[in-house]
């Protein structure tokens, strides 16, 4: 511990916290980030902007009834300060809002507590927030919640949040116009009088640059030139992220700029965004997450913060859940449970045994159907892998009723366990050995792709030499260019895909997204791939089942034909998905799985062809990104171990890829 105890100097206008380490002003009672004092510099944010632009929690929200993500934008200003902790080793202050009648239709109806933590000896500070619905306000609409920083472009230039995606950022001087182009949508630019004339002909978009929940952990800047210092978000839990972990999100991006997005509708569209009703009680507490500042001695590298904070982000991990925090609203570890068990998968025709679920996601999230956890976005969610023989533990699970969830690389379908989960104080819940059936009529005839609700392992082209970031190129991300879905009209200029079973490889002729094309006048058409494909019998007495697995979707409609183009369809999905995954760089957004039964009788025996149609044609970001699609053969009596050795072994290749 520092010798020097926790300081709180209280002003008029701010607030400042000193430990020795740092000294954080905030502004009174607003409850704004205004400076960071740290290592001789005197604030490391952008001390250009206005004071209420530099450290903020803010928030989207809209009145009940309204559709889409879009709504007010809310820099959240308290209106009361209070202290709830001060003493040598900790100071907790607090910045509140409430709300009443007078104040309908033009701030949400949410009471906001937003909480500030300085610890002794401690090199940076922590910062939660408590929304509260009471019972009898009016409904709202949430789109979007998180707390931003806005970093001085003096200082920042190098962002990092990955060991593979880290690079020196062009300025937010270089996005406005005369030294950027605005691309097919505002947030991409082509950079083409850049301050720095080595960035020229790059592309910037903030959407390069999110990441899945699961692996967004740590994330920041570093000052390069002496005295070298990093300024880091650290997330050291996801239970107050909506969506689940793989639900997509904001990190850093140019400002420079550094977010902690708890809930966003980004990767997924309306189905992520909470619809409170009048009458409905709510409360959540959001965070901590932990705000960490670091520097490197002269002559020493200064990217070696970049693994400092790494390491910091493993020691907050396991802090927690954070003894510290005040609110009664944080449960500390003694206050929450934990459930333990074993997850098996049982396919007959991959086993006659029951197989570990090696790898997969289990996590509980509120009551719901199989599945419905990627869409759950009021409540809390607490998730885990299983180790190679299936087992698991969830600690530190938050007192609710539950349902038990899973997804497992490599099969289709989502797990939902029967039996309800009562979590309460210090209870540890032994489960046993839970079986999961994947959705299987009959023997695999042929699959594309790899179940993993992920397009990744399809063909990504290269970018247009126009469009490029230089990070992404020979990057394993490489399918977070600008612009990839014009590449496939270039691919396909007249006819679309066709891939044969047998002969293609889907990682060579599978194009990642089923895009629209673009014609000579600038309109759009849908598209028909074919999937051809032999067989040697066919039972015309029997149904045959076709499983798409959809890694994503956007304002698409998926019809199948079988050996006819041009008849009615087999089936329709009607038109489904808002994940903007395509524009937004993303390889998944939100999954879908449709079951399609093939009556025997439209197949031959000899060469078949199915068609896959997508005849939405609004715009070059509607298309379909597929995770896997298999055919079945009916039913057959006795089981088959297939291809599963060489399935696993594809997605351990891909894994490391």
């Amino acid at each position: 511990m520092s010798p020097i105890g926790v300081q709180l100097h209280i002003q008029d206008t701010h607030v400042m916290i000193d430990n020795g380490v740092l000294q954080l002003t905030l502004s009174n009672p607003d409850g704004i980030v205004t400076g960071i004092r740290y290592n001789d510099i005197d604030n490391l944010l952008e001390v250009l902007n206005e004071e209420s632009n530099r450290g903020y929690w803010d928030l989207v929200w809209s009145s009940p009834g309204t559709a889409g993500t879009a709504g007010l934008f809310d820099v959240i200003k308290g209106t009361s300060f209070k202290v709830i902790v001060e003493n040598e080793d900790q100071v907790e202050v607090s910045f509140t809002r409430t709300w009443d009648s007078s104040q309908e239709g033009r701030l949400v109806p949410l009471n906001i507590d937003k909480r500030f933590i300085v610890l002794r000896g401690c090199s940076g500070f922590y910062s939660y927030a408590i929304y509260e619905h009471l019972k009898d306000w009016p409904g709202f609409n949430l789109a979007e919640t998180r707390i931003a920083f806005k970093l001085r472009k003096d200082k920042f230039h190098y962002m990092a949040m990955a060991d593979s995606r880290q690079r020196f950022m062009p300025l937010p001087d270089d996005r406005l116009p005369g030294r950027g182009q605005a691309l097919a949508y505002p947030e991409a630019v082509l950079l083409v009088d850049p301050v720095e004339p080595e960035l020229k002909g790059e592309v910037d978009d903030k959407y390069q640059y999110s990441c899945d929940n699961r692996y967004s952990q740590v994330h920041g800047w570093i000052r390069t030139d002496q005295p070298a210092v990093g300024f880091w978000m650290i997330t050291p839990g996801n239970e107050f992220r909506s969506g689940g972990p793989v639900k997509q999100n904001l990190t850093s991006h140019v400002g420079p700029t550094t977010l902690a997005v708890f809930l966003s509708a980004h990767y997924s569209g309306e189905d992520l965004v909470p619809k409170f009703s009048a009458g409905e009680a709510w409360k959540k507490v959001f965070g901590p997450v932990f705000i960490y500042l670091n520097y490197a001695m002269e002559g020493d590298d200064p990217f070696s913060l970049w693994e400092d904070a790494k390491e910091q982000m493993i020691t907050e991990v396991q802090s927690w859940p954070y003894t510290f925090p005040a609110s009664e609203d944080f449960p500390k570890s003694d206050q929450r449970g934990s459930v333990s068990g074993r997850l098996l998968v049982h396919d007959r025709y991959v086993s006659d045994d029951n197989i570990p679920a090696n790898g997969a996601y289990i996590g509980l999230a509120p009551p719901g159907n199989a599945g419905s956890w990627q869409r759950e976005c009021k409540d809390y969610q607490f998730w885990t892998q299983t180790d190679v023989n299936g087992y698991f533990l969830i600690n530190d699970i938050r007192t609710a009723d539950y349902n038990l969830y899973a997804w497992v690389p490599g099969f289709i379908g989502d797990y939902r366990s029967d039996v309800a989960i009562t979590i309460t104080p210090g209870s540890y819940i032994e489960v046993g050995d839970l079986i999961y059936e994947p959705p299987r009529n009959g023997p695999t005839l042929w699959e594309i792709g790899i179940p993993d609700r992920s397009a990744a392992e399809f063909y990504v082209p290269d970018p247009n030499p126009k469009y490029i970031n230089k990070l992404y190129v020979n990057h394993p991300d490489r399918f977070r260019q600008y612009g990839l879905w014009e590449r496939y009209a270039e691919l396909y200029p007249v006819g679309d895909l066709v891939y044969t079973v047998g002969s293609s490889d889907y990682k060579k002729d599978w194009f990642f997204a089923q895009v629209t094309r673009k014609t000579d006048d600038n309109k759009y058409q849908g598209t028909t791939w074919q999937i051809r494909f032999k067989l040697d019998n066919v039972d015309q007495s029997n149904s045959y089942k076709l499983r798409l697995a959809i890694a994503s979707a956007t304002l698409s409609e998926l019809q199948i034909r079988i050996n006819d183009p041009k008849g009615n369809p087999l089936f329709s999905s009607g038109l489904f998905g808002r994940d903007n995954s395509i524009a937004r760089h993303g390889i998944h957004g939100l999954y879908w799985l449709y079951n399609v039964d093939i009556p025997g009788k439209l197949l031959v025996q000899g060469d078949n062809t199915i068609f896959l149609t997508q005849p939405r044609s609004s715009g070059p970001f509607q298309g379909i990104m597929y995770d896997y699609i298999r055919l079945e053969g009916p039913p057959t009596s006795s089981s088959k171990k297939e291809h599963m050795s060489a399935l696993s072994e594809e997605m351990e290749l891909d894994h490391n890829r």
